[in-house]
């Protein structure tokens, strides 16, 4: 059953890159289009611009929320590193319940947000705003149950996801052993 779950796991996750390297796809192609009307034909269009943002606003909620993994996460852990598993444990668990409190707080003021916002729509494409802005509820949701996730893991002493963790398994950076050509 869990093996089952895992394939599941991996096979959505998998199409949540799908999903990211399409609308970068879009957005390189709205670039493109973008810069040759301009600099070629001498007719700027702002659909194309409009455009651009809006999928650079969606691929990074989007990516973090569904594409990136725990270990992909940029952080400062000097500390974190430097101090015993059971530390690490209980900064995870405090990490996790102050995500947990701001997030689940901040979040039916968002909706609200976001579901006002249907009264307006973007200057060139006419997309409602709530349309535009639903990725970040989608987010927030996504973040909540991730960290949820976590925290129930950092109480049961388990690292949530165990995959190649950044701090016991990781190669030292300052390593060149296998390229170095010195004699």
């Amino acid at each position: 059953m869990t093996n089952k779950i895992r394939q599941i796991g991996q096979w959505l996750h998998r199409r949540a890159e799908n999903i990211a390297a399409l609308m970068l796809a879009i957005m390189f192609g709205a670039f493109i289009v973008q810069v040759a009307c301009r600099y070629l034909l001498n007719f700027p269009i702002g659909g194309a611009s409009e455009l651009t943002i809006i999928m650079w606003l969606w691929i990074v909620l989007w990516g973090a929320a569904f594409v990136l993994r725990e270990d992909d996460e940029i952080r400062f852990d000097i500390v974190y590193s430097a101090v015993p598993r059971k530390v690490r444990r209980v900064m995870t668990i405090l990490a996790a319940l102050a995500l947990l409190f701001l997030y689940g707080v901040s979040l039916p003021a968002t909706w609200d947000f976001v579901t006002f916002m249907k009264i307006q729509d973007t200057s060139y494409l006419d997309i409602r705003f709530d349309w535009l802005f639903s990725i970040y509820v989608i987010f927030a949701v996504a973040i909540l149950i991730r960290y949820t996730w976590i925290l129930i893991a950092a109480l049961r002493g388990k690292d949530a996801f165990p995959t190649g963790t950044l701090h016991e398994n990781a190669p030292d950076p300052l390593d060149h052993s296998d390229t170095d050509t010195r004699p």
